[in-house]
């Protein structure tokens, strides 16, 4: 059950990590605009910059490019906010594509780790108590008989030993009464 509980975690990641890369494409294309954008805006600068050496109309020749290359800048910075909001909502998607099963395996998975981790200590305490294989005995004899019925019974049966004080055969029932929560003697 651990197992699958870590498996579950780890699909979940590894499921949300391929989604926030299949989102992250969608800013190509504002990668794009930021580039092109970028580009245009230089080289209108550079345009404007040559057109004002121009002897008298020079200045009115600059103007024109230098808002056009301003345009350009305005292009490229609409690349740059695409980019960012695509990156959101890929942090929030994966975040949400992580937080959510990992909280769900967890909800499913752990209050029963919990039930069996104070379980099997307490009957690992009574094992170790005085007298507490012979309860552990008993509750192998009083639980499901599948599991006595794969081990050789003593003559008189099980029920007999136990009464007698039999160690041997009390000590193969709290083995069994251990092994039905998951725990070795």
């Amino acid at each position: 059950m651990d197992l699958i509980a870590v498996a579950l975690i780890a699909v979940a990641v590894w499921a949300a990590l391929v989604v926030r890369e299949t989102i992250m494409l969608l800013a190509e294309p504002g990668r794009r605009v930021e580039s092109s954008g970028d580009r245009l805006a230089e080289e209108l600068g550079n345009a404007g910059d040559a057109a004002s050496d121009v002897p008298l109309i020079g200045g009115v020749l600059k103007k024109p490019l230098q808002a056009a290359a301003d345009a350009g800048a305005g292009f490229a910075d609409a690349g740059v906010s695409l980019q960012e909001t695509v990156s959101q909502v890929a942090n929030v998607v994966t975040t949400a594509l992580i937080v959510i099963p990992v909280f769900v395996v967890l909800l499913l998975w752990l209050p029963p780790r919990l039930l069996w981790i104070r379980r099997s200590s307490t009957l690992r305490r009574l094992a170790e108590a005085p007298g507490g294989a012979d309860l552990l005995a008993l509750r192998a004899l009083t639980g499901p008989p599948g599991a006595l019925a794969k081990l050789p019974a003593p003559p008189g049966g099980w029920a007999d030993a136990w009464r007698q004080g039999d160690r041997e055969a009390i000590a193969d029932l709290s083995a069994v009464a251990l092994g039905r929560i998951g725990l070795r003697p």
